[in-house]
C-alpha cells in the first residue's frame, strides 16, 4: 500500500511538472505548491476545453483563493498573458481587525537581523495620487484652489515635512502564500497587509494612511 502511495505521488509530481512546463502563462512562483497538492489528490484531472467539467467544482475548492491566479496552471481556464502585467504589478490588500501598534513598533524599531526587511518613508509617498488630483483641480480657474500647493522650498513646507509621520512596512525575505502573509502580519501586530501576486508579503504599520509601498522589495521573492 505504501509503495502504491509513493508511486502515485511520483506520477502526480511528474504529471504536474510536464503540465507546468506546457502552461507557459502559468504563474509558477505563486501556484506551484497548491497546484501540486490538487493534482496529487486527483481533483483537477478533467478537461473543460474538451467539454468535460466533472471535476471543476472540486478543483476550484481545492485551489481556493488562488483559483483566479492558478486555474490556467491546471487547464481549467484560458492562459493569461503575464508579459503585459507581471505578478509584481498586482497585489491584494486587506485590513487586519485587531492590530497591536505597540507590538509592531517594537519589532520594527532599529535594525533587524530577522528574515525581513524594514522600510520607512513619509506617508505622503503613499498618496502620490493626491498630486495628480491637485494638478487637475488647478487646471480650473477656481480661486479657493489656488493655494492648494506650496513651493517645495517654502519654509512652511520644510517645517511640515520634518513633522510628517513616516509609514513603516515590513517585507518578508521569502515568498509565501496569502494565508501565510496574513497570519505573519497579524502575529507582528500590523494594521494591514499587501500580498503581491508574485507571493511577496508586505506588513503595513499603524502610521500608514494607505496600503504601504506598492513596490516589491522581498529579498528572495522579486519576480
Amino acid at each position: 500500500m505504501k509503495s502504491r502511495n509513493v508511486a502515485a505521488h511520483v506520477i502526480a509530481a511528474v504529471f504536474f511538472t510536464c503540465w507546468i512546463i506546457s502552461a507557459n502563462a502559468c504563474n509558477k512562483a505563486l501556484c506551484a505548491s497548491d497546484v501540486s497538492k490538487c493534482l496529487i489528490q486527483e481533483l483537477c484531472q478533467c478537461r473543460p476545453i474538451d467539454g468535460n467539467c466533472s471535476c471543476c467544482k472540486e478543483c476550484m475548492l481545492c485551489l481556493g483563493t488562488l483559483w483566479d491566479e492558478c486555474c490556467d496552471c491546471v487547464g481549467m481556464c484560458n492562459p493569461r498573458n503575464y508579459s503585459d502585467s507581471p505578478p509584481t504589478s498586482k497585489s491584494t490588500v486587506e485590513e487586519l481587525h485587531e492590530p497591536i501598534p505597540s507590538l509592531f513598533r517594537a519589532l520594527t524599531e532599529g535594525e533587524s537581523h530577522l528574515h525581513w526587511n524594514i522600510v520607512s518613508f513619509p506617508v505622503s509617498e503613499e498618496l502620490t495620487y493626491h498630486e495628480n488630483l491637485v494638478s487637475f483641480l488647478e487646471s480650473f480657474d477656481m480661486s479657493p484652489l489656488q493655494n492648494v500647493s506650496l513651493p517645495e522650498d517654502s519654509p512652511q513646507v520644510q517645517l511640515e515635512s520634518e513633522k510628517e509621520p513616516h509609514c513603516t512596512v515590513v517585507y518578508f525575505d521569502d515568498c509565501m502564500s496569502i494565508h501565510q502573509c496574513k497570519n505573519s502580519c497579524e502575529s507582528m501586530g500590523a494594521s494591514k497587509y499587501r500580498w503581491f501576486h508574485n507571493a511577496c508579503c508586505e506588513c503595513i504599520g499603524p502610521d500608514c494612511i494607505d496600503y504601504g509601498n506598492k513596490v516589491v522589495k522581498c529579498m528572495n521573492c522579486t519576480f
